[in-house]
């Protein structure tokens, strides 16, 4: 008799063991896929956010280098106007970068408000007689400059 009762409450037990069970339904396996791609989605973004702060910190210290140059070899003014040019380079990165990070998500082109941005600052240099355009267009390109600093190094110096 108490392997009857012990029977019965197995059958009637809320726990089965059929194949159903302990085969993974298939939310387990799309929760296990997207827990590997939001690992790697956080991985590439890490990489991306270092090889921003990369960028940024090369472009300061070439944007201070060549405005101390300009400033010794030829004025303060036209240093300056040098500096407007790379300061509107810097957020025109910043602004790229932020572009760049929102693909993919809920953005699929880029922006071009940073067009805008380029125009307005070489517009402003024409109109305003005090900034001269070539150094401040050059200014802005220091952003490009960086660029090519970044690949010399990881085409010549490798990671350690």
């Amino acid at each position: 008799m108490c392997s009857h009762h012990t029977l019965t409450v197995l059958v009637s037990s809320p726990v089965s063991l059929s194949e159903e069970s302990i085969a993974p339904t298939p939310t387990t396996r799309q929760d296990a896929k997207t827990d590997s791609e939001d690992t790697e989605l956080a991985n590439s973004m890490g990489e991306f956010y270092q090889l921003f702060q990369r960028l940024l910190v090369i472009t300061l210290v070439l944007t201070g280098i060549i405005f101390i140059s300009v400033w010794i070899f030829y004025s303060l003014n036209i240093a300056l106007n040098y500096l407007i040019g790379a300061c509107t380079g810097v957020v025109y990165l910043k602004m790229l970068a932020r572009d760049v990070e929102q693909l993919g998500g809920e953005r699929t082109r880029l922006s071009k408000t940073r067009l805008a941005l380029f125009i307005g600052v070489i517009v402003l240099a024409t109109q305003w007689h005090e900034l001269k355009i070539l150094p401040v267009f050059l200014g802005f390109l220091t952003y490009k400059a960086t660029l090519l600093v970044y690949m010399v190094q990881t085409a010549f110096i490798p990671d350690s």
